[in-house]
């Protein structure tokens, strides 16, 4: 996954007279050799005078870049180069070097700090919440959601990533031995897809083990009830035991971003078995929700009828909770098929130009990019924090060739997400704010009472992650060492674990929840890591695609 180091110079040294031979050793070097760093290109003859000894050599080499140790005389072309000038040249390059070398230092304790603080975490599920869920890191114990090992299963690929293997193993264990999907137990479609589906399938990728794709074959032909509606819009929820599927007791509505972004996974699952059943049923949503009357400029409403597969509560537009992966998928898809698939970049194009028209603003004082919301003709300065995935969805899609404009939005929102951090007492983002328009504002953001939570979600990250890896501007990595250590300071428990908190303004007491949501593992910690890593092939975006759940799967081979 390294590729080979280019070498652009060679280095050569001279021992001094009466020397014993060349050891490496620092007092070696400091008295007994000169050393010349010569830039590779087409070569031309260089004399070079010692005066010391006087020898001239003659080598073929072009003096582009020179730095020199102790008085030379370099003579080029028929000009004399005085040394003491060239030796300027040794100051940059040793500035360049210490440059590098701290930078090499820096990423690596950050490394090394995200490995320690998932370690931090996993002590505390493998403690008290084992083959269980979700840990409750202050209460020791667990809660069960759908009681499939949630959090183990959505950290499996984190592991490998950050190269954790006593872990991985011990979890790999868990999933031969005792994960079973044989339960009566009702899940929802969406969720199970992203996470278990999900993780297993990119885990099979990630370490070649078909044990995995095993596991994964089974879930996702148990889900597959959920499209057995009479329009192809799945149910919400599923009985993986019983193989039925239901919507939830309170309506026969489901999610349309829950029902539009289960698609990587499941044709994925498709090419993998070559059975494309799996395929067909999401792409049906996909084609059905392309047609559907009700959206403004490519936006669609949060909700659509599994009876008649038309949408429903219609008139509100948002790019957060109910709607925000489904614009995530559409790229996604997109790139995932080979950028083959028009219809569905068609309609991406479509709903950003949707977002600039209708929900784009700007704050007061500071003028801050944000996404609001649409309610019946009316605008509202309301933003998820779930809304922090555009910057990153927007330059992904720039760096696949869209419009360049794309980035310079992806750019202005990623300030706005990281201001949702910076301006709470915590350094951590509540779960909604609401952004101030009016003249005279004092401050860009307001937050009720009922939003100051964060349950340590990883939107903001993800897209520093994706603005760093394209633009390599250091101070994305700057901000999400910021985010990560307010992490540190405000949602660690000493035991083992990190916590959701009730109150980001309140550094004092957070009011901690007794919580720590899969995704912590899965994505959070995942994102930061492959931020503050300088190597672009550590999951490559030109080879992976992540699903919402931060599980890349490959970007299938042309079949041209």
């Amino acid at each position: 996954m390294h590729p080979p180091s280019r070498q652009d110079y060679v280095s050569i040294s001279f021992a001094g007279q009466g020397s014993e031979g060349y050891n490496n050793s620092k007092q070696w070097r400091r008295q007994s050799c000169w050393r010349v760093s010569i830039s590779l290109s087409p070569p031309v003859f260089t004399v070079l005078w010692f005066p010391t000894t006087p020898t001239v050599l003659l080598f073929p080499a072009i003096l582009a870049n020179i730095s020199v140790e102790k008085k030379i005389l370099w003579i080029w072309r028929g000009a004399v180069i005085d040394t003491e000038r060239a030796t300027e040249g040794i100051k940059d390059e040793e500035n360049n070097d210490q440059k590098a070398k701290s930078s090499k230092e820096s990423e690596t304790s950050r490394l090394e700090a995200v490995q320690a603080a998932f370690r931090h975490a996993w002590k505390g599920y493998k403690n008290f919440a084992w083959g269980h869920d979700e840990l409750r890191p202050l209460s020791k114990s667990y809660s069960e959601w759908f009681g499939l090992g949630l959090t183990l299963i959505d950290a499996l690929d984190t592991m490998w990533i950050l190269g954790l293997k006593e872990e991985f193993e011990e979890a790999k264990a868990w999933v031969a031995t005792e994960l079973t999907f044989n339960k009566n137990v009702d899940v929802n479609l969406f969720e199970s897809t992203i996470r278990i589906l999900g993780g297993l399938l990119s885990t099979h990728h990630l370490t070649g083990d078909t044990m995995f794709l095993d596991k994964a074959k089974d879930i996702g032909s148990r889900l597959m009830s959920a499209f057995n509606t009479p329009s192809k819009i799945p149910y919400s929820d599923v009985n993986i035991g019983k193989g039925t599927a239901h919507p939830p007791r309170w309506t026969s509505d489901s999610t349309v971003a829950e029902v539009t972004s289960i698609q990587l996974e499941f044709r994925e699952l498709a090419r993998l078995t070559q059975e494309p059943h799996y395929q067909d049923a999401v792409a049906e949503v996909m084609k059905q929700v392309h047609k559907l009357d009700g959206k403004l400029d490519g936006l669609v409403p949060m909700f659509i009828n599994t009876n008649n597969g038309q949408f429903t509560h219609q008139g509100i537009y948002t790019l957060g909770a109910r709607a925000d992966s489904y614009y995530e998928y559409l790229l996604k898809q997109w790139i995932q098929g080979g950028k083959k698939e028009n219809q569905l970049l068609e309609d991406y194009l479509q709903a950003i130009e949707g977002v600039k028209k209708n929900l784009l603003q700007k704050s007061s004082p500071n003028g801050l990019t944000f996404v609001g919301e649409l309610s019946h003709g009316q605008f509202s300065p309301k933003m998820d924090h779930l809304v922090c995935f555009l910057p990153g969805t927007l330059a992904l899609g720039a760096h696949n060739g869209l419009p360049a404009d794309h980035m310079d939005l992806a750019k202005q929102l990623m300030e706005t997400c990281y201001q949702m951090y910076v301006q709470m007492e915590t350094g951590l983002s509540p779960e909604i704010v609401h952004f101030n328009m009016h003249q005279g504002s004092t401050r860009d953001i307001d937050v009720k009472l009922a939003d100051r939570h964060n349950l340590l979600r990883p939107e903001t990250v993800e897209s520093l992650f994706y603005l760093y890896r394209f633009t390599k501007d250091r101070k994305y990595q700057d901000w999400g060492y910021e985010i990560f250590q307010n992490f540190n300071k405000y949602t660690k428990v000493s035991s083992g674990g990190y916590t959701s908190i009730n109150n980001v303004r309140d550094p004092d007491y957070p009011s901690p929840r007794d919580k720590m949501e899969s995704f912590f593992l899965g994505e959070t910690l995942k994102y930061l890591y492959l931020l503050f890593s300088d190597d672009p092939n550590l999951i490559s975006l030109d080879q992976y695609v992540f699903n919402t759940e931060a599980h890349p799967l490959p970007i299938w081979p042309s079949t041209a």
